[in-house]
């Protein structure tokens, strides 16, 4: 697979990250099926929800079917990550929004998955948050304008030169593969995300909220529950094609989640 195309070594070098580098889409995913699922494994002691769903699909899709996204750009160049890492959205008890990584996501199971995550949402809400985000913490406590400068020094090091940072754990990678948050869990329709700045996130995927809708299914209108599925991709790493790929998979695998609860 070859990377770094003619086309890739240009769109490196025109578009600035994240200034005009985004690209959007959305799309509405039919999740009624779906959501029984998610309801008889719950039932049978299994506490999943759609964010647990979408993150495996999304981490097996990059590992198995669209590499490509597991990408990111160092000195003008899309390397291609070692392995697939999934950053979590979760909300802390005091409302503010915090991330939890998931190393080599692909590899888990969903309850698997269920598991490690309950543990890093407990550890985050009380306080044991991973290194970047202890950085982020280190960095809000600095004053203005030196907050700026050491930021600005942050970024040029780790994500413009690709240059690792062990003693604050930083590194091109801190942030993951990609980031998925599900905004309907707190009441949320949809929306539109950002590249993190900070971040060499290929793309950022959002989970809307679960409504019932009138849609025709074999030419007869039925209700069925819809959400809206909204991603920003960075226009360096990603174009539609890639996102058209990714897409059919969700739509191929939401058909058939019993897949995720084997390993592959």
């Amino acid at each position: 697979m070859e990377l770094n195309s003619e086309w890739r070594k240009v769109a490196a070098t025109i578009y600035k990250k994240p200034v005009d580098s985004k690209v959007f889409g959305a799309a509405e995913i039919d999740v009624t099926d779906l959501e029984d699922y998610i309801a008889q494994k719950r039932k049978s002691g299994l506490k999943i929800t759609l964010t647990h769903i979408f993150v495996l699909i999304i981490s097996r899709g990059l590992k198995n079917e669209v590499p490509e996204l597991n990408t990111y750009v160092r000195r003008g160049k899309i390397i291609a990550r070692d392995q697939v890492d999934a950053a979590v959205s979760v909300l802390k008890a005091n409302t503010e929004m915090s991330s939890v990584i998931v190393p080599n996501a692909d590899r888990h199971t969903l309850r698997s998955l269920a598991d490690f995550l309950q543990d890093e949402i407990v550890k985050s809400r009380k306080g044991n948050e991973n290194e970047s985000m202890q950085s982020k913490n280190i960095l809000a406590r600095l004053p203005w304008p030196f907050r700026n400068w050491l930021f600005a020094l942050y970024h040029t090091i780790t994500i413009k030169w690709g240059i690792s940072v062990p003693g604050l754990g930083l590194n091109a990678n801190s942030f993951g593969s990609f980031l998925i948050t599900n905004i309907g869990s707190i009441g949320l329709d949809s929306g539109y995300p950002s590249l993190l700045p900070s971040s060499n996130l290929s793309f950022v995927m959002v989970l809307g909220g679960v409504k019932k809708k009138p849609v025709v299914v074999n030419d007869e209108i039925v209700i069925r529950k819809m959400m809206p599925l909204t991603v920003v991709m960075d226009h360096r790493t990603a174009d539609a094609s890639q996102g058209g790929k990714m897409y059919r998979y969700i739509k191929h695998m939401i058909k058939h989640p019993e897949e995720l609860e084997n390993l592959l």
